[in-house]
């Protein structure tokens, strides 16, 4: 490895960088300094300020205060992406290459010809990329379809194509979250052989074991705030993870919200055995019963949400069954869950929640519109008197049923949502995230719900990656790379939920396997 000693000074160094969206800090005084040669992780919690930093660091925002320093001269100006891209590229964990042009295509993307009006020359086009491919020992052919290409080739392609522009610092945001055991290992051959031509990378990935295997250097940001820089040999897992999530040990205590626990002899209202799908997770089982309130944790490439979203039929499993209340679904069918008696509050309420133009009423009334009127047809009347029902159920602040759910409020939003999931008063309520983007004060109200729903004989299921989410949940399982690799009752710490969710053994584990899938 090129040695990245002080003297040839920092690749890369942003210092005292502060940046606000509105009222929300994503970054305050944070900073990092990378060495050339170097592969520097970092890490932290959702919601840290890792995006943002990406972000500014790429040039497609500007920080608010604070300097960014590319070997010892100031960032290019806004707007200039070709400077930028001399500096820096990021390899994103969606690729970036179009599936159906050729590698050299790709590679040299607005950049075919020699000149504005001359041709293209395809032979000398093809030369170029093997030449380059061939530099930083990529093998690759150039005339291949990029779309027929394996993950990791992709990102080979990636790579190279920011090496032609004369960068020599990559960042690489959760560049294994679609590569199997393999490609993984061929991924960090090739940034070790890459390190040893002075090539630098931020290397960002929610799998802290992956921070061991490559990285000499870490640092953690949490609350939008840098918290530590040191050696990865001079920081063991524990002190890892008590950085991310602070200093003081929180445990989940029996939360004041919290039932007793359902016991085993009460009713299994979801059944779900080895359900598989395709690259996100396999062999997933759980049982949940009457007055229960299960957890499902993990990170974004852990497969939960995909789980949740089966589920709710929006995707076809590859294996496995689902019951509820003792009937078998048919998986894949959204209508079918529905009338299985499954609930469903998805991930992002603004893509797959809402229809922002539609009134109040029509929006949480949308699960069960054709029984508001006779022969399947919809009366404003009826549909509005049921609406005010769940709006005074869950107290939602509201001037009307009939005002567009685009003028509410984040949490109240969510709120209709989550009244839109009850409308049908499923068995089940399966919940993605949801207190996502709302305030302390409607995360306690939305919370209270779901709660309610199993304290009134029903089950529910909360996925997400959010602690204070999963608190008042009875058990928690955590996901890492499609498979359950813990299960914690009420008492978890923070540490111990965060090192299984990041693929790090942690104390009290009740199961773990040593193979996760990929």
């Amino acid at each position: 490895m090129a040695d990245p000693s002080p003297d040839q000074g920092p690749i890369v160094e942003a210092d005292r960088i502060s940046k606000r969206f509105g009222a929300t800090v994503a970054l305050s005084d944070a900073r990092i300094c990378v060495a050339p040669g170097e592969s520097h992780a970092l890490v932290g919690r959702n919601g840290a300020g890792k995006s943002t930093l990406v972000s500014i660091l790429t040039g497609l925002q500007s920080p608010d205060t604070g300097s960014l320093r590319f070997n010892g001269v100031a960032a290019p100006a806004s707007g200039d992406t070709y400077a930028w891209r001399t500096r820096v590229a990021c390899v994103y964990q969606r690729s970036t290459v179009i599936p159906a042009l050729t590698v050299a295509e790709n590679l040299f993307l607005d950049r075919q010809s020699t000149g504005v009006l001359r041709p293209i020359r395809w032979r000398r086009l093809r030369d170029r990329a093997s030449e380059l491919l061939a530099e930083y020992g990529v093998d690759v052919d150039p005339t291949a379809r990029a779309g027929d290409l394996t993950v990791e080739q992709r990102q080979f392609v990636e790579i190279a194509r920011a090496l032609s522009f004369g960068a020599r610092f990559i960042i690489l945001d959760e560049p294994t979250a679609r590569l199997d055991a393999r490609g993984i290992d061929k991924l960090f051959g090739k940034l070790r052989s890459l390190q040893a031509q002075g090539v630098a990378f931020l290397y960002i990935s929610h799998h802290l074991r992956e921070v061991y295997d490559l990285c000499t250097t870490v640092t953690v940001y949490r609350d939008a705030k840098h918290i530590v820089t040191a050696p990865v040999a001079e920081m063991d897992q524990p002190a890892l993870v008590a950085a991310m999530t602070g200093d003081s040990v929180r445990t989940a205590g029996p939360h004041p919200m919290s039932a007793p626990r359902a016991s085993k002899s009460s009713k299994a209202l979801l059944e779900v055995k080895e359900l598989g799908l395709r690259h996100f997770y396999q062999d997933f089982s759980l049982t949940a019963h009457a007055g229960e309130v299960v957890g499902l944790a993990g990170a974004s490439a852990s497969g939960n949400v995909q789980v949740g979203e089966t589920l709710a039929g929006l995707h076809h499993p590859t294996s496995g069954t689902i019951t509820v209340a003792g009937r078998a679904v048919r998986t894949g069918r959204v209508p079918a869950a529905l009338a299985a008696g499954i609930g469903f509050v998805p991930e992002d309420r603004h893509i797959q929640g809402l229809i922002p133009q539609r009134s109040i009423a029509e929006n949480a009334t949308l699960t069960v519109a054709s029984q508001l009127g006779p022969l399947g047809t919809v009366l404003p009347a009826r549909t509005r008197a049921f609406a005010q029902e769940m709006i005074t159920g869950l107290d939602i602040k509201t001037p009307g049923v009939s005002a567009p759910v685009s003028a509410l409020s984040g949490g109240n939003q969510q709120k209709v949502v989550i009244a839109r999931a009850l409308a049908t008063e499923p068995h089940a309520l399966v919940a993605i995230r949801p207190t996502n983007g709302v305030d302390i004060k409607s995360k306690e109200s939305l919370l209270g719900t779901v709660r309610q729903v199993a304290d009134s004989g029903k089950t529910a299921l909360i996925i997400s990656d959010e602690l204070d989410d999963l608190r008042i949940c009875d058990r928690v399982l955590a996901m890492f790379h499609g498979r359950v690799v813990a299960e914690f009752a009420q008492g978890w710490s923070d540490e111990q939920l965060v090192a299984a969710m990041e693929g790090m053994s942690g104390p009290n584990h009740t199961k773990e396997t040593d193979a996760p899938y990929r």
